[in-house]
């Protein structure tokens, strides 16, 4: 789906930097800016790439600036804010941008017409950049691009006595080397730096200023009449032995003949579901550390996390095809299974993995099921057996993070400042939502992974199918007598023994969304209606009923405002996937059940539009959701809604 955007999209500045594109290269480096070219945050970069991947990223071009030379006159054509107050405003030059499958920008000025296009390789290190010109005036035009170079680790600013130096098709700071090759000519300066002023991240309390330096220019000419390519390509790993501008094309055919495959293999038919296809293969990387793939939870600012991880896999793998991938994830959780518990963060260096999540292993079991619904890969199931097993004795005889089997079957985990469940928010020594006790969708969670277990134990004639299931009634009988609310016609967030208890919170629409649940027909239909009454808004659910006394209306500010509203009425993107695929599952899956939520989800397109260009964000503000906060791209969030676009294309 190509989105394109006019100059009623940017009529001031301020607006032309809302939003943005995403390129990676399945290492953990990306490529993002603003739509007018403008980095608004210190994550914003031309090339951020990655030296070990995913998370070892380094902000190697921070931005270019661009300046058009037409006789006498000066044009810059790029667009930043700095930290003195000034501006570049190119973007009145900007006639359309566009994107699809890499961004475009289209400049006109005295009938010189320039087309930039940005595109990263996959796999590598490298970025390559095209201006195409034509000149349509009477007078000679001259581009001047200028890149502007940090070689700083993502989230720091220059250091101070960092030189830079060019040495022949090779710029070097010491440490890294960053090799480029291009068909325009090159013109070395002293060290010029640049300050810049970050709007987004300002807004939210993070540093509003950084710093970039230049060490060179390429310039390129067309004359009247004429056109040409100015072509750059950059490589943190090895000098460029091919021509700029073919190796761009092979870098852009390459990337069209992926996209058209990830669309293909996903069979997946409606448009935005198509878009989210694509976009969902943006958080896939590979992991240095564990020779496996891994995905990335957020950009621009998470890594791989293993609940974000077991949440997000079955729409970013399962619903798009993508199986091997699925099983290469699936088989590094295993490898570090350790207690019955799944790594939240994976080991870097010498630094142990941490277990500090109590869903991550039971959404594990929950993901191999959907996987076998899918492929009926039984050899799988069988190699996973024994680590789902583990994963059922740790939580039933009790592990870390006070995660224990009570004597009602139900689960019970947390204590003191133990973060273990999604709303894991910590403020100081402030839990704003701690939930110790019997979380409500862990115990849905729970029950789910033993009748999954039941059932693997029958295909697979083990002994212990009987145990699965007697325990899973045990739960069922419990988890209905302690967490339904008749007053309320819906289900406690957690049983604690504290106010908490009685909160109106999404968790609930899991008891009614997973594989098995344990709730009667009509008591799933009253959460579905009560969650849609006080929780839904077209992008998300509310983390909070809006009446609680706790409710926060709005995100952002300085981290401890923003930390303090996170989980307490902030509007979250990938909980409508459960709410949605609750909703069909009450109403039998009907046509016209599948007609209400296309419907409701046609909305999306304008969400996708906003924010990150064909993404889907990480949260809005909980009482009027307008603008994409936090995350400006989720997995999660796209991975949920995947399985809501493949639940309605099925027969």
């Amino acid at each position: 789906m190509k989105w394109i955007y006019g100059r009623q999209d940017w009529k001031t500045l301020e607006r032309g930097l809302e939003n943005c594109y995403l390129l990676t290269n399945g290492l953990g480096g990306f490529s993002s800016l603003t739509m007018i070219g403008a980095v608004a945050r210190n994550d914003h970069s031309v090339f951020m790439a990655c030296t070990k991947a995913p998370n070892h990223r380094v902000n190697v071009i921070h931005r270019i600036k661009e300046e058009l030379d037409i006789g006498e006159t000066k044009y810059v054509l790029s667009t930043q804010e700095f930290a003195d107050g000034t501006k570049e405003e190119g973007y009145r030059y900007l006639t359309e941008f566009s994107f699809e499958i890499l961004p475009s920008w289209r400049y006109l000025t005295s009938g010189v017409e320039i087309e930039k296009e940005i595109v990263m390789a996959q796999g590598s290190n490298q970025i390559a950049v095209n201006y195409h010109m034509k000149n349509r005036g009477q007078e000679e035009a001259v581009l001047c691009v200028t890149p502007f170079f940090q070689f700083e680790p993502k989230g720091e600013d220059l250091k101070e006595d960092k030189i830079f130096s060019r040495q022949d098709q090779k710029i070097t700071d010491g440490k890294y080397n960053l090799f480029f090759e291009t068909n325009g000519e090159t013109e070395e300066f002293q060290e010029k730096k640049e300050t810049y002023f970050y709007r987004y991240d300002e807004c939210d309390g993070r540093r509003e200023n950084g710093t970039a330096s230049a060490v060179y220019q390429i310039k390129k000419r067309v004359k009247p009449g004429e056109e040409t390519d100015l072509t750059v390509i950059y490589s943190l790993e090895s000098r460029i032995d091919m021509d700029a501008k073919k190796l761009f094309d092979k870098i852009k055919e390459e990337q069209i003949h992926h996209h058209e495959k990830l669309i293909k293999t996903s069979g997946l038919k409606n448009k935005l579901a198509q878009t989210l296809v694509c976009g969902a293969d943006k958080f896939l990387s590979k992991r240095e550390s564990t020779d496996g793939l891994t995905i990335l939870a957020g950009f621009p600012f998470f890594e791989d996390w293993g609940r974000d991880t077991m949440i997000a896999l079955p729409g970013i793998c399962i619903s798009t095809g993508r199986f091997e991938s699925a099983k290469s994830i699936l088989r590094t959780f295993a490898c570090y299974e350790k207690d019955g518990l799944m790594p939240n963060l994976f080991p870097e260096g010498e630094n142990e993995p941490l277990y500090n999540t109590v869903d991550a292993a039971l959404l594990f079991i929950n993901c191999v099921w959907l996987y076998y619904e899918k492929t009926q890969d039984i050899k799988f199931v069988e190699e996973m057996y024994p680590v789902m097993q583990r994963i059922i004795s740790g939580y039933e005889r009790g592990t870390n993070f006070n995660i224990h089997m009570e004597e009602d079957g139900l689960i019970s985990a947390g204590a003191g400042l133990d973060q273990v469940t999604w709303m894991d928010v910590r403020v100081g020594e402030i839990l704003p939502t701690p939930r110790h006790g019997k979380p409500v969708e862990i115990n849905a969670y729970w029950y789910n992974a033993l009748c999954i277990m039941q059932k693997f134990s029958e295909i697979l004639k083990r002994t212990e199918a009987q145990k699965y299931r007697k325990l899973a009634c045990k739960v069922k009988e419990s988890f209905v007598r302690e967490f339904w609310m008749e007053e309320n016609q819906c289900l406690k967030d957690v049983i604690s023994g504290t106010k908490a208890d009685m909160q109106i919170r999404c968790n609930q629409i899991w008891a009614v969304s997973m594989p098995f649940t344990m709730l009667d027909e009509e008591k799933e239909r009253q959460i579905v209606d009560m969650v849609f009454e006080k929780l839904y808004t077209p992008y998300g659910l509310r983390t909070l009923e809006p009446k609680d006394e706790e409710f926060h209306a709005c995100y952002g500010g300085e981290m401890i405002k923003r930390d303090l509203a996170y989980h307490q009425g902030t509007v979250w993107t990938f909980p409508m996937g459960g709410y949605y695929l609750a909703y069909l599952k009450v109403n039998k899956n009907s046509k016209e059940a599948k007609k209400t939520v296309a419907k409701q989800m046609e909305v999306l397109e304008s969400a996708m539009r906003e924010g990150c260009i064909g993404q889907l964000p990480e949260i809005y503000d909980g009482e009027i959701p307008v603008s994409s906060k936090g995350c400006f791209a989720q997995a999660w969030s796209v991975g949920e809604i995947l399985r809501v676009y493949e639940k309605l294309e099925e027969e």
